[in-house]
């Protein structure tokens, strides 16, 4: 007997699904319902249609309702949308255009219901000028109001991946657009170290980013609608884009018994069961496992929403196959730049307390001396045992080979080691030698057979300057071009010559321009006796931290315009080579040229943008232009100087940001004076400051956890312990207290009056990345433990409270 398969809704997971058990089965009755007249369709090509890369809308559509009848012999229901399910006698209830309201029963049920996007209460959102993207109506609403002539404003609301890829192709229909995203920055499974450079790239092309910021209210005017931000910030737009996420489209599975997850995404099992027999679930709308972590993930990508459909269709017609979890690999187009990862991030292994190592390399696609090679920028995540947890990748050309290697080999629990030993494709157009990916693996292979050690920039503050040398190995020409302030330079080939200069000690913190001669200068030091690390990803990953320089008077805004006519007297091919190449070349061709007379030179180190701005003002030469086109930098440069409107020197090292930032020093552990910090430092980062609270002595039970935490402690940090108040709700006020009493009355009046709880305001600090430090030696003297504070606070020493202090203009004593 033939079974009968219901499938509730098309696209990746169902239509899958549907096709894939067919194959299997030539006589099982399959019905798909779908609540759209569209069953399949390319999603992830919707805004590219909007922007007009995609020219004909019928490529979107994968398939056709009646395509998969005629090829498949599925009963295909479009404009059907099921309203409820009824396991307990196996039918469901349909709503549909044409036949009304009425009941289907099923042998199996499949449910592919997808998600739809999060709109939350903010007053104005249901304005006619405010859309989402999510379907084939969504697409063609927001195309028809585009390709509308007095549409130039433009305003997209999230950025994540939709956020990102509207914000670009509105900005190529020739709209002003504004991407605002709440949180510090865009696209959430990057690490911020590796994101910038994706934000760089879409402030380079003419879209304006807001960070940090939210959306407060949306007001209807003549002039269009206003998009009023958290920050007081007031934008007008004729277009707004909210894409802000999605949620699980599955209301109408809430009675049916079906297990859910806290966000409402359905339980599966590794065969894709709910918790009701005979009924699967994929896609979107179901909670996974996370391939990694092993944690439960929702991860809505069509990837393995196909596979997922694939999988249950077996089960269905007998074959045993399972779902192994997802590594939410994924991967972007951000104009110029191709940004992909795979795995976990930093974010996601820090939250879950695994411990793990990053290396950084930054090589090039193929061999430099083939014409075009392009510079790449990788990470690497793995656990000391060598296996892969993650990684990111940043550049013009070769990032999806890359990850997708490094993808493949964590699904087949590879580790770093096989990474080394990886035999991939080579010839000078197409890769190196050494593949990117091969050197990831040396790289982390060097760590862990302990012949380096590692720091990256963001660490670099917790060092003891008096105790730390921090050493510049490269060139004097590129240490004069730019360095880490503090920085002494020997570089790499003088070092062994001048070893009696440096103190063994102190720790000497090497680094070079991307890593690899900072690895050989540490060789160097390790055997002759220092204590060294080398800063993994060198100069080339630090400089993504260090202010941009665009400002009015910055170096950017100091290039003497070129005349009309844009012919030159030598031409520099300087592509392929890493700095210091392109600035040696350079300064080779102007010592031969005459005065006045103009060089062209074309480069693909992505560092040459800023290094011929600050080589040109140094060198007192006139740079004429500069552009950027698919990763190849072309400068215009006239021998000899012209008088510029420098406002002030400009030094040898990356602008240092004026002094503005907060540092609060938290000492006390009253209920009052906690708030008052935390209000305070919440206000700071609203206006984009940054701002630390360091926590000492009684400030620290404001972040004990609630909860008894097992470690082993002395007799005496026991009873302190016991004593002092475990974390914010067992807080006093510091007057009125009254055995609790008043404590109880000020939270009473707080909620009632719309005051955030102290709770809260914690919660808000950390989502605003306000860096919360407890002072180690407190820790010690009051007998707590790291693992007694809540999740994501820091620990560090006076040195790190003076280093933070020094850059701030504000700093409290509560």
């Amino acid at each position: 007997m033939s079974k009968k398969v219901l499938i509730i809704g098309g696209v990746a997971g169902g239509a899958s699904a549907a096709a894939r058990l067919r194959r299997l089965d030539e006589h099982a009755q399959i019905i798909l319902l779908e609540r759209d007249e569209h069953i399949s369709f390319a999603n992830c090509g919707l805004p590219y249609y909007i922007g007009e890369t995609i020219q004909d809308r019928e490529k979107l559509l994968v398939q056709t309702p009646k395509g998969m009848q005629d090829r498949f012999n599925i009963d295909v229901r479009v404009n059907s949308e099921v309203t409820a399910l009824h396991p307990e006698r196996k039918t469901v209830t349909i709503h549909s255009t044409t036949k009304g309201i009425y009941e289907e029963s099923y042998d199996a049920l499949i449910l592919s219901p997808g998600a739809k996007p999060i709109k939350p209460p903010i007053p104005g959102i249901d304005s006619k000028k405010i859309f989402t993207l999510r379907n084939i109506p969504d697409t063609d609403r927001i195309k028809k109001q585009v390709d509308l002539e007095d549409i130039q404003r433009a305003v997209v609301i999230g950025g994540g991946y939709i956020g990102v890829e509207m914000a670009e192709n509105l900005k190529e229909r020739g709209m002003e657009v504004t991407l605002v995203e709440a949180a510090p920055h865009i696209l959430a499974p990057f690490d911020s170290d590796m994101v910038a450079m994706m934000e760089k790239e879409l402030e380079e092309n003419g879209v304006r980013l807001l960070l940090n910021d939210g959306v407060k209210a949306f007001q209807e005017k003549s002039t269009g609608l206003d998009v009023v931000l958290s920050s007081g910030t007031t934008l007008t737009a004729d277009l707004v884009i909210l894409a802000i996420g999605v949620a699980p489209d599955t209301s109408f599975v809430k009675e049916s018994g079906i297990h859910l997850g806290a966000r409402g995404h359905i339980l599966v099992n590794d065969h894709m069961e709910t918790s009701i027999p005979d009924i699967y679930a994929v896609g979107d709308a179901i909670e996974v496992r996370d391939f990694v972590n092993e944690q439960g993930a929702a991860i809505p990508l069509a990837g393995p929403a196909n596979k997922q459909g694939r999988i249950v269709a077996d089960n269905i017609a007998g074959i045993s196959s399972t779902f192994k979890g997802t590594q939410g690999t994924s991967i972007i187009k951000v104009f110029s730049l191709t940004g992909a990862t795979t795995g976990n991030n930093e974010r996601n292994l820090k939250r879950l307390g695994l411990p793990y190592q990053v290396v950084y390399v930054h090589p090039f696609s193929h061999a430099t001396y083939y014409p075009g090679a392009l510079q790449l920028s990788l990470k690497l995540l793995f656990n000391g045992e060598g296996r892969i947890l993650g990684a990111q990748g940043i550049g013009i050309e070769g990032i999806d080979k890359s990850i997708d290697v490094i993808a493949t080999t964590m699904r087949l629990s590879g580790t770093i080691y096989d990474l080394t030993e990886l035999e991939l494709a080579y010839a000078p157009p197409y890769s190196s030698a050494k593949d990117p990916v091969n050197m990831l693996g040396f790289a982390a292979e060097n760590i862990l057979a302990n012949r380096t050690e590692v720091f990256t920039y963001e660490t670099l503050q917790e060092y003891d300057q008096e105790h730390t040398i921090l050493l510049d190995v490269r060139s004097p020409l590129e240490f004069a071009n730019g360095h880490l302030d503090g920085a002494i330079n020997i570089p790499l080939d003088t070092l062994r010559q001048r070893l009696s200069e440096l103190d063994k000690d102190k720790l000497i913190l090497a680094y070079c321009k991307m890593g690899l001669q900072g690895y050989l200068a540490s060789r160097i030091l390790l055997q002759n006796g220092f204590k060294v690390k080398n800063m993994t990803g060198g100069f080339k990953s630090a400089s993504i931290f260090f202010p941009s320089q665009d400002t009015p008077n910055s170096i950017s805004n100091q290039i003497a315009p070129a005349a009309s006519s844009t012919s030159f007297d030598r031409f520099l091919d300087a592509c392929g080579l890493s700095c210091p190449g392109p600035l040696m070349q350079l300064k080779s061709v102007i010592d031969e040229m005459k005065e006045n007379e103009i060089l062209q030179v074309t480069a693909s180190d992505p560092g040459f943008t800023e290094d011929v701005k600050a080589w040109c003002l140094r060198t007192h030469n006139s740079l004429l232009d500069l552009s950027k086109n698919k990763g190849i930098i072309t400068a215009l440069i006239k021998k000899g100087s012209v008088p510029l409107p420098v406002a002030a020197p400009v030094t040898t090292q990356p602008l240092a940001p004026a002094k503005d930032n907060k540092t609060i020093v938290v000492f006390s552990g009253d209920l009052d004076k906690a708030m008052a910090a935390f209000i305070i430092a919440n206000g700071a980062a609203s206006m984009g400051k940054k701002v630390t609270l360091f926590f000492t002595f009684w400030g620290l039970n404001i972040l004990r956890k609630p909860e008894h935490i097992p470690v082993e402690k002395g007799f005496m940090d026991k009873m302190f312990g016991f004593m002092m108040p475990r974390g914010s709700k067992a807080l006093k006020l510091s007057n009125m207290n009254m055995l609790g009493i008043g404590t109880q009355m000020m939270r009473m009046v707080m909620k009632n009056k719309n005051v955030s709880s102290l709770e809260e305001l914690i919660q808000s600090a950390m989502a605003a990345g306000i860096e919360i430090v407890a002072c180690q030696m407190s820790l010690d003297v009051m007998g707590l433990k790291q693992e007694e504070l809540l999740d994501g606070v820091k620990v560090g020493g006076v040195g790190y409270y003076l280093s933070e202090a020094e850059d701030s203009n504000v700093n409290l004593f509560i």
